[in-house]
């Protein structure tokens, strides 16, 4: 199976190691990631005004790429899919932003939402299935106790993304099972580690990224896994006394045996 593929900016420089380890996963369970020609950045953040056509673009001709293609769209980065997710959502469901795209990128065969977006997670639990993963594990990741780090974007608004129980995920956990180690379930694990403020205000990204390490240490986790790069250098830049921080995609390369030591 072949989808196509949307890294995002950050995976091609400081989340280099969540694309790497991705793409050589993917080819040991069986299918492939063919990144899209000429793809732009997706804007990072959604756009939530309806007036606000030209940020919504580029995820738009990302979409189309697949569609042409014949494809899924597959995504890595937690804040890549959550933009373009939810743009695709408003090009179904929204006439006047619809018509508006279509008018701006001139189509002669208008786009209407007909892409089908999918986490690579997603991929893992509903194409390849935990299950048949697990079968593929050749390094078991035996006596591990980690915690999974999901944020905000992956899973909120939870209607509109339908990645899972933005409440009570369980899709890590489950990946942290199938890869022979143990899910720690802790309360603060969709919290937001407050990585939209790091700049602005890095006092309240310490206050959250603390809570989350105290809180996930408190339950017995030994490191926390993300998909999210923002996360990933909140999470490690603002910790007083943080656990370590990995991406998921570098633990299933471990558990396929495919990781260099």
């Amino acid at each position: 199976m072949t989808y196509s593929y949307f890294p995002g900016c950050t995976l091609k420089t400081k989340g280099k190691d969540l694309d790497r380890y991705a793409r050589i996963s993917a080819t040991a369970l069986g299918f492939e990631l063919d990144e899209i020609p000429q793809w732009q950045c997706c804007g990072a953040v959604y756009p939530m005004s309806k007036d606000e056509i030209g940020t919504r673009l580029s995820s738009v001709r990302a979409l189309i790429s697949a569609k042409e293609q014949g494809r899924e769209l597959v995504t890595l980065c937690s804040a890549c899919h959550h933009v373009i997710k939810r743009v695709n959502g408003d090009v179904r469901n929204d006439e006047q932003i619809r018509d508006k795209v279509n008018r701006y990128l001139k189509l002669d065969d208008a786009y209407s939402g007909e892409t089908n977006v999918l986490h690579y997670l997603e991929v893992l639990r509903d194409r390849i299935g935990f299950a048949a993963l697990k079968e593929k594990v050749t390094n078991p990741l035996t006596g591990m106790k980690i915690g999974a780090y999901y944020g905000c974007l992956l899973l909120r608004p939870g209607k509109e993304m339908g990645f899972d129980n933005p409440e009570n995920p369980t899709i890590l956990e489950d990946f942290i099972r199938a890869v022979g180690a143990d899910p720690v379930i802790y309360a603060k694990r969709n919290e937001c580690c407050g990585g939209y403020c790091t700049i602005e205000n890095r006092n309240y990204a310490k206050k959250q990224v603390d809570g989350i390490m105290e809180n996930a240490k408190a339950q017995g986790a030994q490191m926390l896994i993300t998909a999210c790069p923002l996360c990933m250098y909140n999470l490690k830049e603002n910790a007083t006394d943080g656990l370590e921080v990995k991406y998921f995609t570098e633990l299933l390369a471990q558990a396929l045996g495919l990781k260099e030591e």
